[in-house]
């Protein structure tokens, strides 16, 4: 009986308790995937990404959808990691407890929503200053006017702040809803299984114990864990494999032994043991039957059960927690806030002093403290959030970068500073797809638009074999001198693409499309029904295009191999043997038997520096492998060598006596093999080419102009990094490379070191294990001599070393990271990064959730940094100063208005004239200055050079804000003492006349530091100016609580007034209009020099 059944979120069974169960187990099938013999829930797709199980009822089976746990896993029994004995179909010997497997990405829930947005909120020094300040209002001997007057302000930034985190925390739980909301497989304990569709997500981590198909074996994509595209061969535990049905498994009666989970993906320990047989059955299980949570099966039905959820699953142990985010920009300016408060105590100390302390001095020094309470401008934090908001909806609306999402509009200024940018390789920077470009004989070389030359060579040349016999040909091949040469060259291109298509661990997959059967797919090698996996994506892309010259691989399994030409002729070979690639050995083997002429040939490819030793001296390989490395190809040496019977006879011997050895296995097992590997015949050299991302050239370029140093963290081999690292333009033509070699010890860490530090100008490649030797011992050191490099690359990285390096960069350099990635394994280094962008690829969205910025292609990171991160900190940057100057200048004036009346702390203005300026009067003219701009985009991205003046800080400094407080100071000194001595007959017209001065001082002061006029400035100016007018003409009795404004609405209309108002402010804005002019004529910015 199956059905479908959804999900809720942290809804871990149908009707059971929180707690999680590894011992309830039930059968569950799964088309293309990993399937779990486990109380556990399934998801119809092909990733895995949790490892515990849940209990609930015995009659289910489900494996939970997640990527993290839940965050009360200990109180659900989540606690210490152990190792666990699982019993297939017997949950009550269960031995403990596991967390929930569901995942919650929400910082909050409905309980500490409120009370969390508060505390965070408050824990600041500048929101809990304004409290403490609107709370001190119900004091009636601090109180200097209305309460609406302090409480306003600060409910309304706080009511901004609290409905942006809701808004935030909605999409996340809808987010999560999504994903913990799938529809999964329900089966009884029957055995009637429902087959979801193939190659879906799995979201648990388990062994297999059976493979639906005839070859006994599938392939594993983890490139979402460890970042390889490499499709992994994956094995079924022998007993199991055999038994007639999957519902069997339910009626032996065995259990599995399994390690303590650790963040360990490349490595397992454990056993499987069969108690009901004769004699009990006791297997080994290694990596080669586990089945990790964040990978995709490729094809086959598998039956498994489920080892690991939660929290202990590898791809959750390697992902960090994600760290509250705070813009560096935020900081300074929570900085400069302190100096205004220091400011601020200082005035109120001076005017307690110079009154002599008399009286109840200590609730006067209250007093002054709120009166010039504008000096921290509490408008500041609510425009700046205003300002993020609008930053985040001009990239979203930004047609060049289409489906860019700002998922933290906390930063976006951010973006404008970035001194590292750390990228992944896979998805990332490459389009993840092979080509094969290059096939080089040594004498002639045959390049993509000769590739035809080679197909009629093998087609004509297999015509020719399959006409003739074998001893024709041999007679055809004494031909005439000018026959022999051309023959000898189609024999020689024959020889390699038949080594090519056959040394390789490539399986052909036959898939139904909907219109053929899959058996008689496979029965028939249907080439439309044909999909190829492999260890490595390099392989597929040759044995496609052995395919295209004429020589298909059309079936394989463990013993046996068959190519089809283009007759139609199958050609059968017997696998004798496979010396699979490793990272040590760099290179593979295949020992096959021509199943039409008895011939056994050794196959071999590999890197060049390891097949230079290998094959027949030559002059010509060192130096082409060399030209097609400089083209960004990677290389494959291929050679081959013919074995008599009696040769291979003595081998195998040999072979099977150092495999059976307890002792020295390995290094028994690599010299047998090595006695093969000599005096080898060279037969071609092969380039193959990961396609590049659209535009990633230009892309890096642009960056590394603008001054940032970009790192290639990934988690794929030396070499295709190296080669991506070239073809990239990551490392210039002009700029060498050291490799790291690899170093276990501390000794050959220092020797290495020492090495490297007398390289210059030149870029680092570097593997995770050496990296992480050398971060042990010298972690200053290499740091140090890393970041003068021009470029870094790091392979072999583990997710969680790739967030380690990111937090060196910023401990020891200072500087802001930005991390670019697009799989599940580039989550905690997007986490742990000041800026992370994730990219909506093949890899799914997981990298794209966790980010703080979402993008489609690698190219617009361009546009997103040079642009609208260089805006965005130039727009903040003088937005957060006005503020500052506006706040600064009503102090200024507040301070002399007291001084004249013997230091009395009595306000110049009240109600709602302070309220109104910074809100109605001057906040449109101050907030358009988030549309100004010095230069357009295009200016932007054709000279990056511009994007170096902001990774000094210099927009917003101690410098620029220094002259903005003296701007202050004198504006404000200027209006105040202008007013008193052109009204000095007039005093009680005081507060019209400097406070009419002001609003217009503001206003021109807008326009003054306008770079690119925009139509809505110019409309929030006429429109601030017009409130300004109305407010006088139809509120003033509303307006003026005190007496003094209310004499001077008929005042105001005079033609005094007009012209001695207009001097005070020509007066407080000439002289600065001036010195703008003097030093853009003199001392223009580098900006101007591109826009005149």
């Amino acid at each position: 009986m199956t059905d479908n059944i959804p999900l809720q979120p942290h809804q871990t069974t149908l009707n059971d308790n929180k707690n999680a169960s590894p011992g309830e187990w039930r059968l569950v099938y799964i088309e293309d995937s990993i399937v779990a013999n486990s109380p556990a829930t399934l998801n119809p797709r092909n990733y895995v990404d949790n490892d515990i199980i849940s209990r609930h009822d015995t009659d289910q089976l489900f494996i939970l959808n997640t990527s993290l746990c839940c965050p009360w896993s200990r109180c659900c029994g989540g606690g210490d990691f152990r190792p666990r004995t699982v019993w297939l179909g017997h949950p009550e010997k269960r031995e403990q407890r596991y967390p929930r497997n569901v995942i919650n990405n929400q910082k909050y829930n409905f309980f500490t929503f409120l009370p969390g947005v508060l505390f965070n909120q408050f824990k600041y020094f500048f929101n809990l200053y304004f409290l403490l300040l609107a709370c001190s209002q119900f004091v009636n001997e601090l109180r200097l006017g209305a309460l609406y007057t302090y409480w306003v302000p600060l409910g309304f930034v706080l009511i901004i702040t609290i409905v942006r985190e809701a808004v935030e925390e909605m999409r996340c739980f809808l987010r999560d809803k999504e994903v913990n909301s799938q529809i999964y497989s329900k089966l009884s304990t029957r055995g009637e299984p429902l087959f979801p569709p193939i190659k879906h997500f799995m979201y648990i981590s388990t062994f297999f114990s059976t493979v639906f198909h005839h070859k006994g074996s599938c392939f594993l994509r983890t490139d979402q864990l460890d970042g390889e595209t490499d499709w992994k061969l994956r094995l079924p535990v022998a007993c199991t494999q055999r038994l007639p049905t999957a519902a069997d498994l339910l009626q032996i009666r065995s259990f599995v032994y399994a390690e303590e989970p650790n963040i360990d993906i490349h490595n397992f320990i454990g056993t499987f043991t069969r108690e009901d047989g004769d004699p009990p059955v006791n297997e080994s299980l290694s990596i080669e039957n586990t089945l990790w949570a964040s990978t995709v099966i490729a094809s086959g039905t598998v039956v498994g059960v489920v080892i690991y959820t939660g929290k202990e699953l590898r791809s959750v142990m390697n992902t960090s927690n994600p760290r509250h985010k705070i813009g560096l920009f935020d900081l300074e300016v929570n900085c400069l806030t302190k100096i205004l408060f220091g400011a601020l105590v200082v005035v109120s100390l001076v005017m307690v002093a110079l009154q002599h302390f008399a009286g109840r001095w200590y609730l006067q020094i209250f007093r002054f403290l709120l009166l010039f309470s504008n000096i921290v401008p509490i408008s500041l934090r609510v425009n700046l959030d205003m300002g993020k908001m609008v930053f985040s909806w001009m990239i979203k609306k930004d047609s060049k970068i289409p489906g860019t999402v700002v998922r933290a509009s906390t930063f976006p200024e951010q973006l404008g500073r970035i001194s590292y940018l750390l990228t992944d390789k896979t998805g990332t920077l490459t389009q993840n797809e092979m080509v094969f470009r290059r096939l080089h004989l040594g004498t002639v070389a045959y390049g993509m638009d000769s590739m035809d030359e080679v197909q009629i060579m093998i087609i004509a040349l297999l015509s020719f074999l399959l006409k003739r016999s074998r001893q024709s040909y041999l007679q055809a091949s004494r031909a005439p001198v000018a026959t022999k040469v051309r023959k000898t060259i189609s024999s020689r291109v024959h020889e390699a693409v038949k080594a090519i298509a056959l040394v390789h661990n490539v399986t052909p997959v036959y898939e139904s499309n909907g219109v053929t059967d899959q058996a008689e797919a496979e029965m028939h090698y249907e080439d439309t029904c044909r999909v190829y996996q492999a260890s490595s994506p390099d392989e597929v892309s040759l044995v496609q295009w052995t395919e295209s010259v004429g020589l298909t691989l059309v079936g394989r399994d463990q013993s046996s191999m068959q190519l089809r030409t283009p007759s139609g002729q199958i050609l059968n070979f017997t696998i004798l043997q496979i010396f699979p690639f490793t990272y040590e050995s760099k290179r593979m083997g295949i020992i096959v038997r021509d199943e039409s002429t008895g011939e056994i040939t050794f196959y071999m490819k590999g890197a060049d520096v390891v097949m230079a030793g290998i094959v027949q001296y030559n002059d010509w390989l060192e130096e082409e492998c060399g030209n097609m490395a400089r083209e960004g190809l990677r290389v494959l040496v291929v050679a081959k060598k013919s074995l008599t019977e009696e040769q291979y006879q003595d081998f195998e011997a040999r072979y099977v006596q150092a495999k059976l050895s307890v002792h020295d296995r390995s290094l028994k097992v690599a010299t047998v093999i090595e006695s093969l590997e000599m005096e080898m015949e060279l037969l071609c050299l092969t380039g193959v080419e990961d396609q590049l991302q659209a535009d990633v050239r230009p892309t890096l370029e642009i960056l590394r102009n603008a001054g940032i140093k970009v790192w290639m963290l990934t988690g794929d081999k030396l070499e295709t990094a190296t080669c991506t690292a070239k073809n990239a333009h990551l490392v210039t033509r002009n700029q060498d490379i050291h490799v790291f070699r690899p170093v276990t010890t501390r000794s050959e860490a220092h020797l290495e070191l020492n090495a490297f530090r007398r390289k210059h100008d030149c870029a680092l490649v570097i593997s995770g294990d050496s990296l992480e030797v050398c971060l042990k011992y010298y972690e200053y050191e290499f740091m140090e001599l890393a970041c003068q490099c021009p470029a870094v690359v790091c392979c072999r990285c583990a997710p969680t070393q790739k967030a380690q390096i990111v937090r060196l960069l910023q401990e020891r350099t200072g500087k802001l990271t930005c991390a670019v990635g697009d799989g599940g394994n580039d989550v905690s280094m997007i986490q742990e990064a000041d800026c992370g962008v994730g990219v909506e690829g093949k890899e799914g969205k997981q990298a794209s959730l966790a980010a703080d910025f979402s993008i489609t292609q690698f190219k617009h990171l361009g546009r997103l940094l040079m642009v609208h991160g260089r805006n965005s900190y130039k727009r903040s940057a003088a937005l957060s100063q006005f503020v500052i100057h506006r706040s600064l200048c009503i102090s200024t004036m507040q301070a002399v208005f007291s001084s004249v009346f013997y230091f009395a702390s009595v306000p110049l203005y009240q109600g709602f004239l302070i309220i109104g300026y910074s809100t109605i009067y001057t906040m449109f003219p101050v907030f358009s200055l988030v549309l100004d701009k010095d230069v357009k985009s295009e200016v932007a991205m054709l000279y990056p050079e511009l994007y170096k003046d902001l990774l000094k800080g210099r927009p917003l400094s101690f410098k620029t804000f220094l002259i903005w407080v003296l701007i202050s100071i004198y504006q404000g000194n200027i209006i105040m003492y202008g007013a008193l001595l052109l009204f000095e007959s007039e005093f009680v017209h005081i507060v019209a006349i400097s406070f009419t001065s002001l609003i217009l001082t503001e206003l021109l002061m807008v326009a003054l530091t306008v770079q690119t006029w925009h139509w809505l400035m110019i409309v929030a100016e006429l429109l601030s100016l017009a409130c300004y007018i109305a407010s006088l003409v139809f509120l003033h009795e509303f307006i003026g609580e005190s007496a003094l404004y209310t004499h001077d609405v008929y005042f105001i209309a005079t033609l005094s007034f007009v012209w001695k108002v207009t001097a005070i402010t020509l007066v407080s804005c000439l002289p600065l209009y001036i010195l703008k002019y003097l030093r853009r004529r003199f001392s223009p910015p580098s900006y101007s020099k591109l826009t005149s």
